[in-house]
């Protein structure tokens, strides 16, 4: 059945199953370098984002970025000069490169799309 044009069309909504590179830039060294990343899913980074996210016995919420950066990251990035980007390279790196790699990590909360921040998020 051919498609109208008042039909929704959801395949412009659907991510991109294949990769791109991306080159990243250390502000304090001038340091370039390129990594290949895949795009997270809607479902993916709801999944992650429910990862980190724990609830405590009186309903105190309390979100772990730490965890959710890391588990982007290694999600995320398909190829680097380091080889694969594991745990044990991730909490061996500086606040330089860690800064450079946290710019390919999306918002957990929405940031620019209107969702709730972390600080919402603990207020309940």
């Amino acid at each position: 059945m051919a498609q109208s044009s008042s039909e929704f069309d959801f395949s412009k909504y659907q991510i991109k199953t294949g990769t791109k590179k991306q080159e990243l830039f250390i502000e304090e060294t001038g340091d370039k370098f390129e990594v290949t990343v895949k795009q997270l899913s809607w479902v993916k980074r709801n999944q992650l984002v429910s990862k980190c996210l724990s609830v405590g016995s009186k309903g105190e919420q309390s979100f772990d970025g730490d965890l959710y950066i890391k588990e982007c990251l290694k999600e995320m990035i398909v190829e680097a000069p380091w080889g694969a980007t594991t745990e044990s390279f991730l909490i061996s790196i500086d606040e330089r490169l860690g800064k450079a790699l946290e710019s390919l990590v999306p918002n957990a909360f929405g940031g620019d799309e209107g969702g709730a921040t972390p600080e919402e998020i603990k207020k309940g």
